[in-house]
């Protein structure tokens, strides 16, 4: 009996010690450090695009009509070019920021079998540099190299001086341009195919141009297109200087200098009729003196003043099958004194029809 009591006071003391709480031995978690990893970072920006030439190039064809009245009439009573047609290539060309060349050509052709009309074929180029302003002032300053092919050459530097910035700007008036222009100009083979060696002109002389913005639509333009001084290569390619041509029309030029004048004055008017995304049609017309003319040695009994007074109105249809490409058709008439320009005896002013066809392209 004592062995069993023993026996099971064992097995009481190893239950009691089974039924204890196990609690863990504690775990120490060591840290790691926090370590910072700096990465480059890359922004993409877009390219600063550089410059590209621009500009517009526009190629028409202008048809002229038989003058009113024209028929069976002396070409000094009217107008001598009828049923005539006008081939014309023009555009610009933005070669740097402050750069630019303009050139214009135009080719003539009859309408008819009577070849009634005489124009000589024309060649127009100039290239302009844009030097900036003058100093701290407010004028824009540039130079021009022109050359002119027609009957004659005709090559001029100008130095263009823009006041536009001290003009007119307000709600009434705009100056868009105020240039300045002192020139000199020396023209050769004054006379085609019948020149000779002394048959040159030496021109210094003055242009000038004032244009305006009006309200309205209107505008308001005056250019002197030249104030001319000029030294002719010998008195037999120079002017007539009161010699009477009456008494004996084979009179040679007797003079080998000359001072002229010739001045434009407009008065412009503009306004759309009809717009679309696609289609837009307008009016326009410029009226004034073209041109009023002066020359300081005549013939005898010649005026020393002439001008020209006309107007223009046209619509045009334009077709606008890109931003950038443009179809457009003119239908227009002239009035003006076509042949009678002396300033004592200007008359015969009459209507002489038109059309144009044509397109435009920038780029």
């Amino acid at each position: 009996m004592r062995k069993l009591a023993l026996l099971l006071g064992s097995l009481v003391v190893v239950a009691s010690a089974s039924a204890k709480e196990v609690v863990p031995a504690p775990v120490v978690v060591e840290e790691a450090p926090v370590q910072i990893v700096e990465k480059e970072v890359i922004v993409y920006r877009d390219k600063e695009e550089g410059f590209r030439p621009s500009g517009y190039v526009d190629l028409q064809y202008r048809m002229y009509g038989e003058t009113e009245g024209q028929d069976g009439l002396k070409e000094t009573d009217w107008n001598s070019n009828n049923n005539y047609g006008r081939l014309q290539l023009e555009g610009t060309i933005n070669t740097t920021e402050n750069q630019t060349f303009y050139y214009r050509l135009r080719t003539y052709d009859s309408l008819n079998s009577d070849h009634s009309w005489d124009k000589d074929d024309e060649l127009k180029m100039h290239y302009t540099v844009n030097h900036g302003n003058l100093g701290d002032s407010k004028v824009n300053f540039a130079s021009r190299v022109q050359y002119i092919k027609d009957i004659d050459h005709a090559l001029r530097y100008q130095a263009r001086f823009d006041f536009a910035e001290y003009m007119f700007n307000n709600d009434f008036i705009k100056t868009t341009e105020m240039v300045v222009a002192p020139y000199y100009e020396y023209t050769w083979n004054r006379d085609g195919v019948k020149s000779s060696g002394d048959n040159y002109d030496n021109e210094v002389g003055l242009y000038a141009y004032f244009g305006n913005q009006l309200p309205y639509g209107f505008g308001f333009n005056v250019e002197l297109d030249t104030l001319g001084f000029h030294n002719y290569g010998d008195k037999t390619h120079g002017v007539y200087d009161g010699v009477d041509l009456k008494a004996d029309p084979e009179a040679k030029k007797n003079s080998d200098s000359n001072t002229d004048a010739a001045v434009n004055i407009y008065l412009t008017y503009g306004a759309n009729l009809y717009s679309s995304e696609k289609v837009s049609v307008d009016f326009w017309a410029e009226t004034g003196y073209d041109s009023y003319s002066w020359s300081d040695k005549v013939a005898k009994d010649a005026d020393h003043e002439k001008y020209e007074l006309k107007t223009d109105p046209q619509v045009t249809l334009t077709y606008h099958a890109t931003p950038s490409f443009d179809l457009y058709a003119t239908a227009g008439a002239e009035y003006r004194n076509w042949a009678r320009t002396n300033e004592r005896s200007a008359s015969n002013w009459r209507w002489q029809p038109f059309g144009i066809v044509g397109f435009r392209t920038t780029f």
